[in-house]
């Protein structure tokens, strides 16, 4: 055998992808600890752990967003060096991140060649992917139409079009992060036929999900991260959820939180008629009518989009509405004069928004100044009629943030220096533990790794059965399931239909947020 033949073969044997002894520090935080990993070409690879474990920081390094301080990263069995996400691209790496990297007013073609234009000409460029693109969705099942402009696309649709992104760029490996975040179950089930696809055309996917079911269901191999370490990669044939969750945590994992039946009282919320009309005109609330008793857990579900935000903005005081809303018997304020975040709380109304960085933090802010926000004018954090007590509001914070397992425990450190779950869990203290009648709470668990999961989960329970009312918006069909005692189903701002836990499923509840009467 020549040389070149031999060469040729050990490359087609070597994995696609091989990290050697990767290590990344910011400072005193060590983010990748000589982290190895082998993924082989034509597989789809799952990577989890908690929030913080280093996934994220590994695949930026893979993506050419960080440089490692120490390591190797091989490609098809050569080393080769990733500087930049255009190095990432030339050596067949292509990323699809969970928030998408679109420019909205652009069509799907006009996306596509975005950064890879040949020549000044966009002519030339645009009809040669027209071509391409066809190819692929024939191939790929991933139909799109060029001329659409991303606005108007579905976000299963927008998705397709970054996956599209990719393979234009002639990506042999796929990068896909929390993919399924936004989706509704037949949108997840179609994309993961797509992965299959790619998968048997000899594509190599490396795919970072905290959901457990979806590791289970689509991968081939798994590796788990802990605390910025590799600490298995097992055959996914040949493991668990549970024991994923007991791996990636240090400890067993509890994947639905047990929770007796409800005891449901008086109606602490009761909604009728409700109406929101947008600046462009749009309705997004079309006549909302709902009902939360004191001890129960009423579930939300939808597709992102479809009004569910719009409900959790009025009623937490951020958005003008009309119809009639009546919190323990009195109305409340929709005209937006006498209606607002500290009114709601004055009446009892906790509210945990969907976006917590954006509506529930201010990430430059220390954690106990965020723990405050919105209740700064309580009795004990007033020194007197003119200074607030900044050390009493440190030391609520501090305890604060021990009860909720914040990590760290620091409440001087700025929100932005917490990862996800740990910034929820902030959020999640100063609402809870305000003792409310009512907690508004939107996607409770959005980007939280399964040990604060389980952590969040029991809190919420605990306020039901302390005999609060709970309203929770969720996309995750499993949560709503586990967690809720009744379910509503919103699509294009009016309620679809309302189910009991024990009595549905989640085909029928993918029905309902996709518009179709079940």
């Amino acid at each position: 055998m020549g040389a070149r033949q031999q060469t040729e073969r050990q490359a087609t044997a070597a994995p696609a992808i091989e990290l050697r002894a990767i290590s990344k520090a910011f400072g005193p935080v060590q983010a990748n600890k000589d982290i190895s990993i082998r993924v082989e070409r034509g597989t789809i690879h799952g990577i989890v752990g908690e929030n913080g474990a280093g996934k994220s920081t590994l695949m930026s390094i893979l993506y050419g967003f960080y440089r490692a301080d120490a390591g190797e990263i091989l490609i098809g069995g050569r080393p080769v060096q990733i500087p930049d996400s255009q190095a990432a691209i030339r050596a067949g790496i292509g990323m699809v991140f969970q928030h998408f990297k679109l420019v909205q007013n652009f069509t799907v073609l006009e996306n596509v060649i975005l950064g890879v234009e040949e020549g000044a000409l966009l002519r030339p460029s645009l009809n040669k992917a027209r071509r391409v693109l066809g190819d692929l969705a024939r191939e790929y099942e991933l139909d799109v139409d060029p001329d659409a402009a991303i606005e108007d696309l579905s976000v299963g649709h927008q998705q397709r079009v970054e996956i599209l992104k990719a393979l234009y760029r002639q990506a042999d490996i796929l990068i896909l992060d929390e993919p399924t975040g936004v989706l509704t179950p037949d949108e997840a089930d179609h994309l993961f036929r797509i992965l299959a696809s790619l998968r048997d055309q000899g594509k190599t996917i490396i795919l970072i999900t905290h959901k457990l079911r979806e590791i289970m269901e689509i991968t081939d191999a798994v590796s788990v991260m802990r605390r910025g370490e590799m600490v298995a990669t097992l055959k996914t044939a040949s493991t668990s959820p549970e024991e994923l969750a007991e791996r990636m945590v240090g400890r067993k994992v509890l994947l639905h939180v047990p929770k007796g039946p409800a005891n449901p009282g008086r109606n602490v919320l009761e909604v009728e008629n409700l109406r929101v009309v947008d600046a462009a005109g749009i309705e997004r609330l079309r006549g909302i009518g709902l009902t939360v008793r004191a001890g129960e857990i009423l579930g939300v579900a939808g597709v992102a989009g479809n009004g569910q935000s719009e409900l959790l903005k009025v009623l937490g005081g951020f958005q003008r509405a009309t119809g009639r809303v009546r919190v323990n018997g009195d109305d409340i304020d929709l005209t937006g004069r006498r209606s607002d975040g500290q009114t709601r709380r004055a009446r009892g109304i906790a509210h945990v928004p969907e976006d917590r960085q954006a509506l529930g933090l201010i990430m430059d802010f220390t954690a106990w100044e965020n723990c405050a926000f919105g209740y700064h004018n309580a009795p004990e954090y007033q020194k007197n009629a003119l200074f607030m007590d900044n050390a009493a509001m440190q030391a609520d914070a501090q305890a604060k943030m021990e009860r909720f397992d914040v990590r760290p425990p620091t409440a001087t450190l700025a929100a932005k220096s917490f990862s996800g779950g740990n910034q929820q869990k902030i959020v999640l203290a100063r609402e809870i533990e305000r003792n409310p009648d009512l907690l508004l709470v939107g996607q409770p668990t959005r980007g939280v790794d399964i040990g604060a999961i389980e952590f969040i989960h029991k809190r919420l329970v605990a306020l039901r059965d302390a005999g609060k009312a709970v309203l929770m918006v969720s996309v995750e069909l499993e949560e709503i399931l586990s967690l809720s005692d009744r379910i509503v189903v919103m699509f294009d701002g009016r309620i679809m239909g309302e189910r009991l836990p024990d009595q549905t499923n989640e085909r029928e509840l993918g029905l309902l947020m996709a518009g179709v009467a079940a």
